[in-house]
């Protein structure tokens, strides 16, 4: 019985994804053996999801001849017509664990990759070429590694969405383990199952313009499927500048079967819009915080940007407010709804930005401003706020649910007290981060204050107007009154939570210290006075 436990433990996923570190171990930079990793798990997923389906055709035409039956195996379109990636026999996994051992398993490994890509237009500039060749490691890690990755299995491990554990494990590790700009390309998931959560993207387009390795779009079909909805109902748009995170993305959507646009290339949304004409019904985002030097000429010459037409232009050492602007130019202008977030300093901001910011509230653009914790985000351990602004705040129905007319109001709230749940991410012997992580319950918790207050049902809104130090419901006059400042603290009601406190008993325990506290400095004062006078010097 003992042995049957010690040999359960050693495929647990925790195990296995730990095993698949080591094997790389001082081997390539972190991002290479990042990819490695992520390359041979999708290639593990599609061989699976291949054989599932080469074993489907079977059934299915189980009447027809054999010779018929050995062409529609081998036909691309019966695998595609099923979200399935069609693989050349040396790119299924089966061939590649059978060749695990020789000399050569890189070279096979990375003419795998370019042979997937040739026969799926879907993967075309998703996957990395001849990484594993200029990984430089030894054809037996490479088999040490093949071996770990075969572990992972649906057939194996019955847990829900496994590919996507997988992937999360591996850029979460990635990202604390980097520089502090490597971790840009990802997103806490609570922080996206937050803005999931607030949103509700159902249906329509969703739009991420600085998408990283693709969280928001995974989250936003994960509530989907959470939800009973229809994938086919949503469609992704995207783009990312950093070639790496941009393949990354691809391959990471790719793994989980969702189709996206993230355009032609990797390509900074500033510099060139990849989706000029989009409208979309959903944005979800989590630019560079406080991203300096991004304004190109076609921003700063005559010709201004369309993006931009009609407002101050942003500053060029601050692309917080070029973000918010380029967000509103895609949301379709009678529902549009975009969740985001930004640096806390975005909020109170002054110059351009607070011209940018007052006319965002007399456009009535911003529904909602809520504070993050601290230390969520492996990028800055400071707190963060999400966005929610909406191109139309009249009341409507939106995916059955009543909304009420909340023209001229915005939803403040604040959570940098909801800090008592950590995520330990063990980065490698003796070596640990910790990040602030909102849980299910807690996301659910900001959801129903949120929905509550846009709801149409009177007795549900009015339980959170004013949450003393939690949320409050504000009029855009009075944001006006302060000077159009976005800080919740300038909004909630706070309690003075020393009511009990016997003020005058206190005052006079306090002024009795001060007492003592001066008398013994003159104390003080008066042996210096006496010692200095012993030895020669006269002081007056």
């Amino acid at each position: 019985m003992a042995a049957k436990k010690k040999k359960e433990k050693a495929v647990t996923l925790e195990t296995v994804l730990w095993n698949c570190r080591v094997a790389l171990r001082g081997i390539g930079s972190l991002e290479k053996n990042r990819d490695a990793v992520i390359g041979l798990v999708f290639l593990k997923f599609a061989g699976e999801k291949f054989l599932a389906r080469r074993e489907e055709i079977g059934v299915e035409y189980a009447e027809k001849p054999e010779e018929l039956l050995t062409i529609l195996r081998e036909q691309p379109a019966s695998y595609a017509s099923k979200n399935v990636f069609y693989l050349p026999e040396t790119c299924r996994w089966s061939y590649l664990r059978q060749h695990a051992s020789d000399n050569d398993i890189a070279v096979k490994l990375d003419n795998a990759m370019r042979d997937i890509e040739r026969s799926n237009a879907a993967l075309k500039g998703a996957l990395q070429h001849n990484l594993y060749a200029s990984l430089g490691a030894a054809s037996s890690k490479l088999k040490s590694l093949i071996d770990e990755v075969d572990k992972i299995s649906n057939y194996r491990m019955k847990e829900d969405d496994l590919i996507g554990r997988v992937y999360e494990y591996f850029l979460r590790i990635y990202a604390a383990s980097g520089k502090k700009e490597d971790g840009e390309f990802y997103t806490p998931a609570s922080a996206v199952k937050l803005i999931a959560a607030l949103i509700e993207p159902y249906r329509g387009r969703v739009y991420d313009p600085c998408c990283g390795s693709g969280g928001m779009f995974v989250q936003s079909m994960k509530f989907v499927d959470a939800h009973h909805g229809n994938r086919t109902e949503v469609s992704i748009l995207g783009q990312e500048s950093n070639p790496a995170t941009w393949q990354l993305a691809r391959l990471n959507l790719a793994s989980r079967g969702i189709a996206c646009n993230l355009g032609e290339q990797p390509m900074s949304t500033f510099e060139k819009d990849q989706h000029p004409d989009a409208k979309v019904d959903y944005v979800m985002a989590n630019p560079p915080f406080n991203l300096k030097d991004w304004q190109t000429a076609t921003q700063t010459g005559e010709k201004k940007d369309p993006r931009f037409t009609g407002w101050p232009m942003p500053p060029a050492s601050n692309a917080n407010y070029a973000w918010i602007l380029h967000i509103l130019s895609k949301l379709d202008v009678t529902h549009g709804v975009a969740g985001f977030l930004l640096s806390n300093g975005a909020l109170n901001a002054t110059g351009v930005e607070a011209e940018i910011r007052k006319e965002l509230i007399k456009q009535d653009r911003v529904e909602a401003i809520i504070v993050l914790p601290r230390d969520m985000f492996y990028t800055t351990d400071i707190s963060v706020t999400l966005w929610i602004v909406s191109m139309n705040k009249g009341a409507c129905e939106r995916d059955g649910r009543q909304l009420r007319d909340r023209r001229g109001k915005v939803f403040f709230m604040d959570l940098r007290t909801w800090n008592k749940h950590i995520e330990e991410t063990v980065i490698d012997k003796g070596q640990k981060k910790k990040k602030v992580m909102l849980t299910d319950e807690e996301i659910h918790e900001v959801q129903t204050y949120f929905h509550h207050w846009q709801s149409a049902v009177p007795y549900e809104n009015d339980l959170v107007e004013n949450i003393p130090e939690l949320c409050r419901s504000v009029t855009s006059e009075e944001i006006a009154q302060h000077g159009y400042v976005l800080t919740p603290s300038t909004y909630l009601t706070f309690v003075d939570h020393d009511l009990d406190i016997d003020y005058a008993k206190e005052m006079a325990e306090i002024q009795g210290m001060m007492r003592d506290v001066v008398r013994e400095e003159k104390e003080s004062q008066a042996m210096l006075v006496d010692a200095f006078r012993g030895i020669g010097y006269g002081i007056a």
